[in-house]
C-alpha cells in the first residue's frame, strides 16, 4: 500500500492509497478463507468448495466488500501516521474500478485536527483570590460532625420541625384505600420536604399516642396518574416523637470521632484541612481565571465534528444524571416544554467552549514541549484504579490504548494549564 498525499484545504485533508493487484488478491484469499463455510455448494461438503466455483455461482466480486474492508481497516492507520494526519471524524471514501486480478486506488477526505500556535499566554494578568478561611467555618465542620454523631432520644414534647415521627398511616381517595398508600412505624423527619407537599406540615405539634387526619391534594405532576391532582385523607396513628441529642464538644466527644485525644487537636486538623480546601479553590478560581484569559486572547477554528462529540458526552451525562433522579430525556421535555433541538442550542455553546479549551491547553502543552510521563500516567491509573477497587494492569487493560492516550492528554492539558498559572502575573 503507498499513501499519497493530495491536498488541505482548512481542516479538510485529502489523499489516497494504492493497492496493487497482488495485495487485493491476497485480501481476497484471507476472505475465502474466512468465509468459504458460509457457501452450500451441491457436491461438496460445507466449507470445501473451491473458490472459483463459488465465484462462479456468485460472481467475481462475491468477496470484493470483505477484501477492501480488510485492507482499508488494515492500512487507513498507517496511512495517517505516515502522512502525519490526525483526523477528528469519519472519512468520505472513493474506490477506483475495482477488477479481479487488478490494483485500485481509494480516494479519502477527512476532516483533521486544525494546525495553529497560541499567542499572549505567558505573562497574562489576573485578579488574586483570597485563600482565606471564611468566618465561622470552623464552627460550622464542629456543628456538622456533632449531628452526624447525634442520636435520637424520645421527646415529651410536641413535635417541631426538624423532629422525627414515628407513625402508621393509611391513604384514602374518595373514601377507598389506594395502593402503597399504607405504611407502619414509619419514621418521618419533619421539615425534609421528603413526602407529600402539606403532609409534613400538619404533623408539626402532634404528641406521641395521638391520631390525626392529615387531608391535602397530590400534585397534578404525581408519578401515579391515577392519584394526580386528586384530595386525600391520610389517617395517622403517631407512636413517637424522637429529636436528636448532640454530642457535647469536649475531649470526649474528639476521641469518640477522631483519632485525637483532645479538642484542640481535632480542631487544628480541620482547620489544616479547611486552609487547605481554601488555597485549593482560589488557586482553582484564579486558574480558570487565567486560561479564560487566553481563551478570549486566541480565535481559532474549533472543527463542528469536535464539537458535536462533546455534545453527545454532556448530552450522555445529562441522561445519566436525570436516570439517577428517577427521570428520563423524555420526562424532562415533557416537564420543561422543551425538545431535543432546544437542548441542542443550551448545551451548543458549552460544549464549543469546552473543545476550544482543550485545543488550547493541548496546543500550548505542544509548544512548552510538556509531556505526560509513564510516572504521570501511572499514577493517575492508580487513583483510578484505586476509585473501583481494582489492580492498575486490570484497569489498563480494560481501558485499552485509546482511553489510556485520552489520560495522557488529560495530564498534559492540566499541566499547560499550571503552566499558564505560573506564568501569570496575580495582581
Amino acid at each position: 500500500m503507498k499513501p499519497t498525499f493530495i491536498s488541505k484545504e482548512k481542516n479538510e485533508a485529502k489523499f489516497s492509497m494504492e493497492f496493487t493487484g497482488e495485495e487485493f488478491e491476497g485480501a481476497i484469499i484471507n476472505v475465502y478463507r474466512a468465509n468459504k463455510g458460509k457457501f452450500l455448494i451441491d457436491g461438496f461438503r460445507k466449507g470445501k468448495a473451491p473458490r472459483g466455483l463459488i465465484e462462479t455461482r456468485y460472481g467475481d466480486d462475491v468477496f470484493f466488500e470483505d477484501a477492501i474492508n480488510e485492507m482499508f481497516s488494515q492500512n487507513y492507520p498507517n496511512a495517517l501516521d505516515e502522512l502525519s494526519l490526525e483526523v477528528i471524524d469519519r472519512p468520505a471514501v472513493e474506490f477506483s474500478e475495482l477488477k479481479k486480478g487488478e490494483g485500485f486506488t481509494v480516494t479519502i477526505t477527512v476532516d483533521v485536527y486544525p494546525e495553529f500556535e497560541v499567542k499572549d499566554y505567558r505573562g497574562v494578568v489576573i485578579e488574586k483570590v483570597d485563600d482565606s478561611v471564611p468566618e465561622g467555618e470552623l464552627d460550622g465542620e464542629l456543628e456538622s460532625l456533632r449531628k452526624r454523631n447525634a442520636r435520637m432520644v424520645v421527646a415529651e414534647k410536641p413535635a417541631e420541625e426538624g423532629n422525627t415521627v414515628i407513625l402508621d398511616y393509611e391513604g384514602f381517595v374518595d373514601g377507598l384505600p389506594f395502593d402503597g398508600g399504607t405504611a407502619e412505624r414509619q419514621p418521618l423527619k419533619l421539615g425534609t420536604g421528603s413526602f407529600i407537599p402539606g403532609f409534613e406540615e400538619q404533623l408539626v405539634g402532634v404528641l406521641a399516642g395521638e391520631e390525626r387526619d392529615v387531608k391535602l391534594m397530590f400534585p397534578e405532576e404525581y408519578h401515579a396518574e391515577d392519584l394526580a391532582g386528586k384530595d386525600a385523607v391520610f389517617k395517622c396513628r403517631i407512636h413517637e416523637v424522637k429529636e436528636e441529642e448532640l454530642p457535647e464538644l469536649n475531649d470526649d466527644f474528639a476521641k469518640d470521632v477522631s483519632e485525637h485525644d483532645t479538642l484542640d487537636e481535632l480542631k487544628a486538623e480541620i482547620s489544616d484541612r479547611l486552609e487547605k480546601s481554601a488555597k485549593a479553590r482560589a488557586e482553582n478560581r484564579m486558574k480558570n481565571a487565567a486560561i479564560e484569559m487566553v481563551y478570549n486572547a486566541n480565535d481559532i477554528d474549533v472543527p463542528a465534528p469536535m464539537v458535536e462529540d462533546e455534545f453527545e458526552a454532556m448530552l450522555g451525562e445529562f441522561d445519566q444524571q436525570l436516570r439517577y433522579q428517577g427521570m428520563s430525556l423524555e420526562k424532562y421535555y415533557e416537564y420543561t416544554e422543551k425538545d431535543s433541538a432546544a437542548l441542542r442550542d443550551e448545551f451548543k455553546g458549552e460544549a464549543e467552549r469546552k473543545v476550544k479549551t482543550r485545543m488550547l491547553a493541548l496546543q500550548v502543552a505542544e509548544q512548552e514541549g510538556l509531556a505526560a510521563s509513564e510516572e504521570d500516567v501511572e499514577g493517575e491509573m492508580k487513583l483510578i484504579a484505586e476509585s473501583y477497587k481494582m489492580e492498575v494492569d486490570k484497569l489498563r487493560e480494560m481501558l485499552g490504548d485509546e482511553r489510556v492516550s485520552i489520560i495522557e492528554k488529560d495530564i498534559r492539558m492540566r499541566k499547560a494549564i499550571d503552566f499558564i498559572f505560573e506564568n501569570a502575573e496575580v495582581m
